[in-house]
């Protein structure tokens, strides 16, 4: 078992699409940048470099581990930084409610390399370890809660609604069967008990048979989705006008999100589609950086395969301050 807290290296974090989200986010000197998921600090150190030693950078994580990743960060960035701790949905409506500007604002989703490294945090379906997967420990509900509480219904619900697991239901029905003689406490006996609920075929195919199920658990101990879509119009309401929003996602569920918010604000318009004229008098309010979702190139997805399955999207603040 690990520590809760590792002497943090240079090899901790590896950040996905560093030049792309440096091309983007286009840091100048003297400008407020915002890391709404520090991590290790890969992105954020990324961004101070643009700073060149004039400008602030606050990094938000709701875990508390990555205190010494932020020390080892605030000593080598040589910009003012500040480290808030909490969930970054609530962190940004503070901030933006409290007249905070900002000129670049970076979510990377998901969980971090740093995270999945340590067994004893449980998000990992390749080691045996408490079944737990809070991103911030001193939350009430772990994984182990959910599998061992839930109803089969709910439980298939959760494994379809946010892991798109097509055998959400002989899973559901498996562990239900399974707490019956003892209750789950770790990552190992989950794992087993997802393997023995599907075909053997499936098993053998895209990708472990836990993925999905420890995606889906991961994401409603800690409501991601929800957090998401609360944390996109704060940022929003934070950036200066010609400030840059860029998200980073993992997987299609945040991505839909991102893309729906950012579609929105860049039509501006409200109005019914087949109304001849707009009425709503509604302006767009951001300009997407790109079309697409950018996507790791070949030399990336080499260096760093836990990359394959990231979407950057961005978009820059259009219109007059106030």
């Amino acid at each position: 078992m690990l520590p809760n807290a590792l002497p943090p290296t240079e090899t901790d974090h590896v950040p996905v699409l560093a030049d792309e989200v440096r091309e983007l986010l286009a840091v100048q000197p003297g400008e407020t940048v915002v890391d709404g998921t520090f991590g290790a600090g890969g992105h954020a150190t990324l961004l101070a470099a643009g700073l060149r030693g004039d400008g602030r950078l606050i990094a938000i994580d709701r875990d508390p581990s990555v205190k010494p990743y932020f020390e080892r960060f605030r000593r080598q960035a040589g910009v003012q930084a500040r480290l808030l701790r909490g969930d970054f949905a609530i962190v940004l409506r503070q901030l933006a409610q409290n007249g905070v500007k900002a000129d670049a604002i970076l979510l990377d989703l998901g969980v971090s390399s740093m995270q999945v490294d340590r067994p004893e945090r449980g998000f990992s379906y390749s080691v045996d370890a408490p079944l737990d997967m809070r991103m911030d420990t001193g939350g009430e509900r772990t994984a182990a809660d959910l599998v061992n509480e839930l109803g089969e219904r709910e439980l298939a619900d959760v494994f379809r609604r946010f892991g798109e697991e097509r055998y959400a239901r002989p899973i559901a029905r498996a562990i239900v069967r399974r707490r019956a003689e003892r209750p789950f406490e770790r990552t190992g006996e989950l794992v087993d008990t997802i393997k023995c609920a599907i075909p053997a075929p499936a098993r053998f195919g895209d990708g472990h048979p836990a993925k999905r199920v420890f995606q889906a658990l991961r994401i409603a101990v800690n409501d991601e989705l929800g957090a998401l879509e609360e944390a996109l119009p704060a940022a929003l309401e934070m950036l200066r006008p010609g400030g840059r929003l860029a998200v980073i996602s993992f997987h299609s569920l945040e991505d839909r999100i991102v893309k729906r918010f950012l579609r929105a604000e860049e039509r501006g318009c409200t109005c019914p589609p087949d109304f001849p004229v707009c009425v709503c008098g509604n302006e767009p309010v951001l300009r997407a950086l790109s079309r697409k979702a950018v996507r790791p190139g070949a030399a990336e997805l080499a260096h760093n395969p836990r990359a394959a399955s990231a979407r950057l999207r961005a978009a820059v603040k259009v219109g007059a301050e106030g």
